[in-house]
């Protein structure tokens, strides 16, 4: 179908819908998302360089709405995700079972945030009970992922949540099947996040699976915040200078 033969749907002023407007979305991921330069640079972060997980963009807006202050985070697999929480908890513990990924992150260790190595895989799973306490929220994004989404359930504090990110691999790995199975099984929650990601120029999901009484406090008044590029976060006057620049008729 031409783009004159849409002209009908896409606007009651008739303008084509494959210029302009889809010019200022792709800026929007050029400058509002930084996409682009994390394709490029193969590395997490937002607009102004603070990390960010290796989730998709959806679940990364909707995690950074809460307050994290007095939570315990524990990673399976460590990366820029680690700096992301560090950034917002009161704890963070990260297991990593690949040396040299290990070397290059633990430089980067903070007051709140600890990297540990731990190369046999059985003792990777098994790390989360270590300290003999629960965390509030659990990250499993390394090895092994269907054991540690086990062992996660038995770690994790009420109200909490565990992420399981990749996990729209469930259609092509049993891995993944064992280890939503075993999530659910749990009574959590699921929900998913699709869409794209930092570093990948393919959409993928990253799952969170919810205690049923969650209930963390949220950084805003209201929830939900406005993300990155919303309409509604803007003001009155750019609002209408958008509106205006993205409606108006192809020269």
């Amino acid at each position: 179908m031409l783009c004159s033969d849409l002209r009908a749907f896409g606007s009651v002023r008739g303008s084509c819908l494959y210029s302009q407007k889809f010019s200022k979305f792709i800026t929007l991921w050029q400058d509002e998302f930084a996409y682009e330069k994390t394709l490029e640079e193969q590395a997490c972060f937002d607009k102004n360089g603070n990390p960010i997980p290796w989730y998709t963009y959806p679940a990364t807006e909707y995690l950074s709405q809460f307050d994290y202050s007095d939570k315990s985070i524990f990673e399976y697999g460590c990366g820029f995700s680690s700096l992301f929480w560090a950034q917002r908890a009161r704890q963070v513990i990260s297991i990593e079972d690949n040396p040299a990924w290990f070397e290059k992150w633990q430089q980067l260790t903070r007051n709140n945030l600890t990297f540990r190595l731990e190369t046999d895989l059985d003792a990777y799973v098994h790390s989360i009970f270590d300290n003999e306490k629960k965390y509030d929220v659990i990250a499993i994004d390394g090895k092994r992922r269907a054991a540690c989404a086990h062992a996660a359930t038995q770690a994790l504090k009420d109200g909490g949540f565990i992420i399981l990110d990749d996990s729209d691999r469930i259609n092509n790995s049993n891995e993944y099947v064992d280890a939503v199975h075993t999530l659910k099984k749990h009574n959590l929650l699921q929900v998913d996040f699709y869409g794209f990601s930092p570093m990948d120029n393919f959409t993928k999901a990253t799952s969170v699976f919810f205690s049923r009484d969650f209930n963390f406090s949220t950084l805003n008044a209201k929830q939900p915040a406005n993300g990155i590029g919303n309409l509604w976060g803007m003001g009155r006057r750019k609002r209408k200078e958008f509106y205006r620049e993205s409606y108006s008729a192809p020269k």
